[in-house]
């Protein structure tokens, strides 16, 4: 029997209960087979994802038991007829095992009060011109890739191309279990060293681009929001042009005055739906700053990675003199950058994550 124990920590203070989890599914299973279960939509809504957040969590503790289950067969048809190339396959199923167990009580340790929930991701190049707005737009890939990788839907809820090359802003949503408690490692001012692509001279720059995240609120979170504090714009959606052109100003963008959040969304055909979609945004950075701790300046609580500058990144990204990716919060670091500019952030992810749900 596969046994995986959860680290008690104080930031997390639980532990993995496989009897508790399926107690708790048959709960749910039981309320919603009640008459009426349906009649409050959005209670059975909520339901309905809290249930299937369980369900994953035993039905992957159910197929890593399996597949521990066939290693262990094979370790004792080994002792018996030892083949190397047998015994090869099975030390690297052990270790694919392994890292797979590691990451799924990772995911077990994720329960703050959002981890669950959509992500919503922004890029803003800094400070740079071309070189920084095409660093943008490399990080925009990279976390389409990421998204496609790892199961995620990812949608483009507003864009903003840069005037020669690369993007002003983007902002992307993340649908998936546990998006934003995993994304939320990724919050931080980027760097990267290359020779540029833009400079004629072929010399060596160095591009700051910044990233935040936050989750995506459900509709029934209550906060209220004044009116009068609002100023919303309209404008055409941008697009490539010809027969896709949206010839209405269905783009809506929402300022909220008194701190200054500006949110805009152009992904939905009509103005209203992407009205509601940035006002899930707002209220997403609202909650944000609502939940900081001994915060009583905007400029604190808009983010935690302070100037788009050095200094400031949690990661350089190098491919100029020599190929290099490092985490300086974790110190994990790799010479593959390619791949990592291809979407395989994970180990730096869960490094951070794992750091910091150990504290």
């Amino acid at each position: 029997m596969l046994l995986i124990q959860v680290k008690k920590s104080k930031k997390s203070g639980i532990h993995f209960d496989l009897p508790q989890l399926k107690n708790d599914i048959h709960m749910l299973e039981t309320t919603m087979n009640q008459e009426g279960f349906w009649d409050d939509a959005s209670k059975a809504q909520q339901l309905l994802k809290q249930l299937k957040g369980l369900k994953g969590k035993t039905d992957q503790y159910e197929k890593l038991a399996a597949a521990y289950e066939d290693i262990v067969i094979m370790m004792e048809m080994l002792a018996e007829d030892y083949g190397e190339e047998d015994a090869q396959s099975t030390e690297e199923d052990l270790k694919a095992l392994t890292k797979d167990v590691e990451k799924y009580k990772l995911s077990i340790l994720l329960n703050g009060e959002y981890d669950s929930n959509n992500a919503i991701l922004s890029i803003h190049p800094g400070a740079g011109g071309t070189e920084s707005q095409d660093w943008a737009d490399m990080l925009l890939r990279m976390y389409l890739r990421y998204g496609e990788k790892n199961g995620y839907k990812v949608t483009t809820l507003d864009y903003l191309p840069g005037d020669v090359a690369g993007i002003k802003s983007v902002t992307l949503l993340f649908e998936g279990f546990n998006a934003y408690g995993y994304l939320k490692a990724e919050k931080g001012v980027h760097r990267l060293v290359r020779i540029s692509p833009f400079d004629s001279a072929s010399r060596r720059h160095t591009s700051f681009t910044s990233v935040d995240i936050i989750p995506e609120i459900d509709d029934d979170i209550q906060l209220e929001i004044d009116p009068g504090d609002l100023r919303i714009d309209t404008y055409r959606s941008g697009g490539a042009g010809g027969q896709h052109v949206n010839k209405t100003d269905s783009a809506v963008r929402i300022t909220h005055l008194p701190t200054g959040i500006v949110v805009a969304c152009q992904n939905e055909r009509s103005q209203r739906q992407n009205k509601e979609t940035a006002m899930r945004i707002l209220k997403g950075k609202l909650i944000e700053i609502l939940e900081q701790e001994k915060k009583d300046k905007i400029a604190d609580i808009q983010g935690n990675y302070g100037q788009i500058a050095w200094g400031n990144q949690i990661r350089s990204y190098v491919l100029h003199p020599y190929n290099m990716v490092k985490d300086h919060r974790t110190s994990i670091e790799t010479s593959n950058a390619v791949a990592v500019l291809d979407g395989d952030i994970n180990d730096f992810i869960d490094g951070y994550l794992k750091n910091a749900l150990s504290e």
